[in-house]
């Protein structure tokens, strides 16, 4: 309720003057709800031909000249207003449900008209796409608001006396003083199966130019994340096809694990390879563009189009030409996406790239809201900004269908430091981190994981029986190689066992280096690493270990194809079959030395 600030005037807009007993039911109900003090005045409007409209207005109690007036609400009991009544609560009851015409006959049926309440507010100020507007007292957060010229916004900052918009539309249409309704609806995005294989923007919208998408309904952006007791353990491995990862730091269907690095370290590259990997899978894949130039998204739709990985993906993009209010939405588009397809029993996967851009945008819209700043000017909701989006992914309980969101945010970092206030948070959220780390990539190794830093929380849980007994000590092997690493410039003056540490070591580093967007499959992982761990490829000179690399995998497929059935089928590494991996690995090695 407003306070004595304030004073109400109502005018009622009709063809004809009520009668005296109208008036004054009228005005008996203007003073229940408003105040004792309102007055009511009749106003002639031969465009009203029935019925009538009731505006109530809202005046500063100083202003004698009325100059302060703001529309507050309008009762429309005009023969329009009765039929948009009508269209709305035909498309409220039928919208959900496919046969729609029962549902049409019954409400008609059954309906019964009633004054049309709009609440009305006033925009007072507008810039930056964030306009501050007041009189919608019971606006709700997150709700969506329709502007006079047909612009939506968004609740995002409440106040007493007036509330803080971010406007998803071009905002220079809409100016002070304009009026914007209430729409009693959160915001949401449409989403559905037309949605695979197509490009769209933060708010659902088509933007590669194929044509409208049929949408079977309408998710929330801001979804609670599913309980403990809707949830599952993680158990089954999602592959990437990348070595490095799959074999020391799994993820699984339902993790969330980080990438992070500084900008142009592969942290992208990653992401792709991750989800080309996923064809043929029945995973479904979403790759969030927020902040990024429209060439570089252009570049990966073009590269999943290649490898035919379009078919099982949706790319939603807000670029960096994008308001900042579209790039805040636009992880939470995706995330509601990919909750459509998990809540009917798929797996999905989805790619925030990256979420420090995020955090800009919001904080850049924070500042604009006149939030109070805090470290490094964020606001004090930034930790809950993201975790309330990686908390929506999960592994499912089978009573709810046993489907998963898998997610990949990347972070970019400055100069390495990932002590920085985003960094830390979002390491703090997810189940373990991919580091990428700078001198690796520009040394040739790529990708380029720094594996110290690197950590997955679900472990071995996330892996096969097969993987996990190939791996062995590798990851210790490669810890021991980067601390004797110091002494390779001494090489000469190093003992023949010191000498074949290092070779050895400096072998297994160049066995996980990989081409992007060639991902391995695990059979082929498992083969590399039983070849390799049991010192196959120790004496093969650095340089040519990508060549033996390939060579032994053909070797493979063409003179032992029942190994790779054998790990297909079963998932279990045999001491018999890693005998024979290893014997038909210095088989080839022979035969590689004597070409």
């Amino acid at each position: 309720m407003i306070d004595n600030r304030y004073r109400f005037e109502a005018f009622l807009y009709s063809s004809e003057q009520p009668a005296e007993n109208q008036f004054n039911e009228l005005l008996s109900f203007l003073k229940a709800k408003y105040s004792k003090d309102i007055t009511l005045s009749w106003v002639e409007d031969k465009a009203v031909n029935t019925g009538f409209r009731l505006e109530v207005t809202i005046v500063d109690a100083d202003d004698e000249t009325g100059l302060s007036r703001r529309l507050e609400t309008v009762y429309d009991w005009t023969v329009e207003g009765r039929l948009q009544q009508l269209r709305d609560d035909l498309t409220r009851v039928a919208a959900p449900f496919e046969n729609i015409i029962p549902l049409m006959k019954e409400t008609i049926k059954s309906w019964t008209p009633k004054a049309l309440e709009e609440e009305v507010g006033t925009v007072l100020t507008v810039g930056d796409g964030i306009a501050t507007v007041s009189g919608l007292h019971n606006a709700t957060y997150q709700e969506i608001l329709l502007f006079s010229n047909g612009v939506r916004g968004m609740v995002l900052e409440l106040k007493r006396d007036e509330i803080g918009c971010i406007l998803f539309d071009d905002g220079d249409t809409v100016t002070e003083g304009s009026t914007v309704k209430r729409t009693g609806m959160t915001a949401g995005v449409p989403v559905g199966d037309g949605f695979l294989g197509r490009v769209v923007d933060a708010l659902g919208n088509p933007i590669d130019g194929q044509g409208p998408i049929s949408e079977d309904g309408y998710g929330p952006i801001d979804a609670p994340a599913p309980g403990i007791i809707d949830r599952k353990s993680v158990f089954r491995p999602l592959e990437t096809g990348i070595l490095s990862i799959d074999s020391m730091f799994p993820i699984g269907h339902g993790q969330r694990e980080l990438i992070i690095g500084d900008r142009q370290t592969g942290k992208t590259s990653i992401a792709v390879d991750t989800i080309l990997n996923q064809k043929g899978k029945d995973i479904i894949c979403i790759y969030v563009a927020i902040g990024q130039k429209a060439s570089s998204v252009a570049q990966t739709v073009n590269i999943l189009r290649k490898f035919g990985a379009m078919e099982y993906s949706i790319v939603v993009n807000a670029s960096a030409s994008d308001p900042a209010p579209l790039q805040y939405i636009a992880p939470y588009a995706g995330c509601a996406l990919g909750e459509y397809f998990r809540d009917r029993g798929r797996s999905v996967l989805i790619v925030y790239d990256d979420l420090s851009k995020h955090a800009i945008a919001y904080r850049s819209l924070s500042l604009l809201l006149e939030r109070s700043p805090g470290r490094e000017a964020y606001p004090g909701d930034i930790f809950y900004l993201h975790s309330r989006l990686l908390e929506r992914s999960a592994q499912l309980s089978d009573e709810k269908g046993g489907g998963s969101l898998t997610a990949l945010p990347i972070v970019e970092t400055q100069s390495g430091d990932v002590s920085a206030y985003i960094p830390t948070n979002i390491i703090s959220i997810t189940d373990g981190q991919i580091y990428l780390e700078s001198n690796l990539f520009f040394s040739g190794q790529r990708p380029a994981v720094n594996i110290g830093l690197s950590v997955s929380r679900v472990g071995g849980d996330a892996q096969s029986k097969a993987m996990k007994k190939a791996v062995g000590t590798l990851r210790l092997d490669l810890a021991q190689f980067q601390e004797m690493e110091v002494f390779m410039q001494f090489s000469s003056d190093l003992d023949e066992l010191t000498r074949q540490q290092l070779a050895y070591g400096q072998g297994l580093m160049y066995l996980l280096r990989q081409e992007k967007h060639h991902p391995l499959k695990q059979h082929e992982q498992i083969i590399l690493l039983v070849s390799a761990l049991n010192h196959v490829m120790q004496d093969i000179p650095t340089k040519k270990i990508g060549e033996f690399k390939e060579g032994l995998l053909r070797f493979f497929e063409e003179q032992a194809p029942h190994i790779s059935q054998e790990l297909n089928n079963t998932g279990v590494l045999s001491n018999e079959l890693k005998e024979d991996i290893v014997k038909y690995a210095r088989e080839y090695l022979s035969k590689a030395m004597q070409a």
